[in-house]
């Protein structure tokens, strides 16, 4: 199926999945979407690794750094390869002063379109229907295990 979408229209569903994954409960695939959409953008030639920044809040070390991605007209960062360090040059701090474009992309259709690139589904939940239903199933008796509180029980 060819791809008919623009680098562009693709950044900026970058970008809004992005934005929404920071303040997100469950953001694991809006992550997951963002990190494979740059990936088969940069495998495309469509979007290019500029170099490193150091991260702004480093995890558990004193400084960690970060690939800075540029897609369209707008910037993102990544988590560094191994090579990434050896080919890219280090740009030291990244620039407070730069924001991306705004941008007006619901959140349902930055999905659709990067789903559509990508081949990602999101994982369904069970819903609380299946879980209620189970029956009542006793606890497991073995010598090391009892369901008393105490030796007088």
């Amino acid at each position: 199926m060819p791809n008919t979408r623009t680098d562009s229209e693709i950044a900026q569903a970058i970008f809004t999945v992005n934005r929404h994954a920071k303040t997100a409960s469950d953001n694991q695939y809006l992550y997951a979407l963002k990190k494979e959409a740059l990936n088969k953008m940069i495998l495309q030639d469509r979007a290019q690794k500029i170099g490193l920044h150091f991260s702004k809040n480093p995890q558990k070390s004193q400084q960690q750094s970060s690939v800075l991605v540029k897609c369209g007209d707008y910037f993102f960062h990544m988590l560094p390869k191994k090579e990434d360090f050896e080919n890219l040059e280090h740009l030291g701090h990244l620039d407070d002063t730069y924001r991306n474009p705004a941008s007006r992309m619901n959140l349902r259709s930055a999905k659709e379109i990067l789903s559509e690139l990508t081949g990602l589904q999101p994982v369904q939940k069970e819903t609380a229907v299946l879980k209620t239903a189970k029956s009542y199933e006793p606890r497991e008796m073995n010598r090391f295990y009892s369901p008393k509180k105490s030796y007088f029980d």
